[in-house]
């Protein structure tokens, strides 16, 4: 149901698309057993070296809808370095960007053997990004003064930097995202700023013996966003089955703004916070990782009634280091 939108809905809306691409948005991929992507402390933390693959639609009853795909890859270098590298390609409307990361992570362990997990990491991630601005298919009559009609590109370096503490069952993450204040010159839009920086803070606690053929992992993830102050938090829960070809798993993240925007329903003014609701499915085949995820945004006002997919392809190689005696997804 449509309802009747107020200037403020329409301005939080177009807001909320005008932030969203700074270096990769953060949706619900690190659930797909892809926390490097969102985590460089992450590279080569885990027991075997990993490659991810996703590729992300949302509204595929609209044209031009949001969509993204990445290919990230990392590993273990000797006993306490880690590298990793990250491309995407993200497209929303006539904005899109593409770029890539490297990354170094540096691993300390604090266990007593090879089987026992406590591992403190650091990571650092270096990005090149182009921003770009397709003004090529905008109405020529439709006459403002800073519509050029061409294609606008503009490049931009940063650094995103983060730490990653695994402990047995539990893993806690903090990572700054795009630490350098960087201009995006991409003359159409207002909303381009300086200041894309980025907090976000996720843990995770197993439930469940280790030898068990159940897991559970509850985990929260929240994000702030220093220039714009919004503030987003995910609570999830996934649930694992241990399988002679190798595991199945599932799982449900609520996630929700701490703001929320006006609209008017009739004569009454209303407010509304941003909720997405995802599910997710995954398998993982020896050394293989499939999952599909399936997101629904939730509220009266929304642009549409489609929903968000992805799916995610994974392969595990050169895994030299045995797992460790935990119930710890994360890197078993």
């Amino acid at each position: 149901m449509y309802l009747k939108k107020s200037p403020l809905v329409l301005f939080f809306l177009f807001f909320q698309i005008a932030f969203s691409q700074d270096g990769i948005p953060v949706y619900s991929d690190y659930l797909s057993d892809n926390l490097y992507l969102l985590h460089p402390s992450m590279a080569g933390a885990a027991s075997n070296n990993q490659i991810r693959m996703t590729a992300r639609k949302q509204w595929f009853d609209q044209n031009e809808a949001p969509n993204m795909q990445t290919l990230n890859f990392n590993a273990r270098v000797g006993e306490r370095s880690g590298i990793g590298a990250i491309f995407f390609n993200d497209k929303n409307g006539y904005h899109s960007q593409t770029g890539g990361y490297l990354t170094y992570a540096h691993h300390i362990m604090f266990s007593r053997s090879e089987v026992d997990l406590n591992q403190l990491s650091f990571g650092l991630s270096f990005g090149i990004i182009q921003s770009r601005l397709d003004e090529t298919q905008f109405d020529p009559l439709d006459f403002d003064p800073i519509i050029a009609g061409i294609i606008q590109s503009s490049s931009y370096f940063n650094v995103d930097a983060g730490v990653s503490y695994n402990f047995l069952n539990f893993s806690g993450h903090f990572t700054v995202k795009n630490i350098i204040f960087q201009n995006r010159n991409l003359n159409s839009s207002d909303f381009e700023s300086s200041n894309q920086r980025k907090y976000i803070v996720s843990a995770a606690y197993a439930l469940g013996n280790f030898g068990s053929s159940w897991t559970y992992e509850p985990s929260l993830m929240y994000q702030f966003q220093e220039r714009t102050k919004e503030q987003f938090i995910d609570i999830n829960g996934k649930l694992y089955r241990a399988m002679d070809f190798g595991k199945l798993w599932g799982g449900l993240s609520y996630r929700r703004s701490f703001d929320g925007a006006e609209y008017l329903d009739g004569v009454e003014i209303k407010n509304q916070k941003l909720q997405y609701l995802t599910a997710i499915l995954g398998i993982n085949l020896n050394k293989f990782l499939f999952s599909y995820t399936y997101t629904n945004q939730m509220g009266n006002v929304k642009f549409t009634n489609g929903a968000f997919h992805q799916i995610t392809l994974g392969f595990n190689f050169l895994g030299g280091r045995e797992p460790y005696e935990c119930n710890c997804p994360a890197i078993n």
